[in-house]
């Protein structure tokens, strides 16, 4: 059948030309459903039947709904187009990062390595703990004052200094520090980097580093992805159990491979009651 929305030559529609098709129809039904749930029950009686009267208030809602589509599509437009204003508005603060403008305060990694030029102002805005450190009676004047990140390498404090400045990170960056960052988000009480890194490790959750995010998980309190890469270790138990660094991580976390035994347990139990 030609479908006057999707047919690659509209124009040349054999009549009637007024016809779409299956696809473009359920289609059509999602966006307006989606504008119009609160008057999703219009247009039947309480028998099931369907009026004259019914049926012209069924096709005005049908109208109001493409009408209520196109107004719905173009506000989330232009809030797309403020949002993407919005941040480069806000890059200005990782352009002096980068360019090191009017920077007052050095950031040391416990490593020894060099120290990373940053502001005050906006680690204090960033994390409660940065602002509790900075209010002390020793990081209190002058440009050459340090603050150390003792957990974090060189890498790992230009990384979660970066992050804060932007809100953002290279995924390689991402893929390469963030247990380490995950656990300053942890530390320094920065619920954005938390969430960013949660996420992070629930995308790419998978046998060879469940044992990993269950382990910073369960010293990050987060609750949420351990359960998540807990039941993933219990369903891939012989991927997960039988890999070269299981022993490693069993004698540095007996509590967590005590709870996944007991969480294998309950699983078989469950299997075999029919749960």
């Amino acid at each position: 059948m030609d479908c006057s929305i999707c047919s690659a030559m509209p124009y040349i529609l054999r009549p009637p030309r007024n016809t779409i098709c299956g696809a473009c129809y359920e289609g059509a039904r999602s966006i307006i459903t989606l504008t119009n749930k609160h008057d999703g029950e219009k247009g039947s009686d309480k028998t099931g039947n369907t009026s004259n009267n019914q049926k012209s208030l069924k096709i005005v809602w049908i109208q109001q709904g493409f009408a209520n589509a196109l107004k719905w599509v173009k506000e989330m437009k232009e809030m797309e187009d403020m949002l993407n204003e919005k941040i480069s508005y806000l890059g200005g603060f990782a352009a002096a990062f980068k360019d090191q403008t009017h920077t007052d305060i050095q950031v040391k990694p416990g490593d020894d390595g060099p120290s990373v030029p940053a502001h005050k102002a906006l680690l204090a805005s960033r994390s409660d703990i940065f602002r509790n450190i900075l209010d002390s009676d020793g990081c209190k004047a002058p440009p050459s004052d340090t603050i150390t990140l003792h957990e974090l390498n060189h890498e790992e404090v230009e990384s979660l200094l970066e992050f804060l400045y932007s809100g953002d990170l290279p995924k390689e960056k991402v893929e390469k520090h963030v247990y380490s960052l995950s656990i300053a988000a942890d530390k320094y009480a920065i619920p954005y980097l938390q969430k960013f890194c949660s996420q992070h490790m629930l995308g790419s959750l998978n046998s060879s580093n469940a044992l990993d995010i269950l382990e910073i998980s369960d010293s990050c309190s987060n609750q949420s992805l351990k359960e998540t890469a807990l039941n993933f270790i219990v369903r891939n138990m012989e991927d997960v159990v039988f890999a070269a660094r299981f022993d490693a991580f069993a004698l540095k976390n007996p509590h967590l491979t005590v709870q996944i035994t007991r969480a294998s347990f309950m699983d078989i139990k469950n299997k075999r009651n029919g749960v």
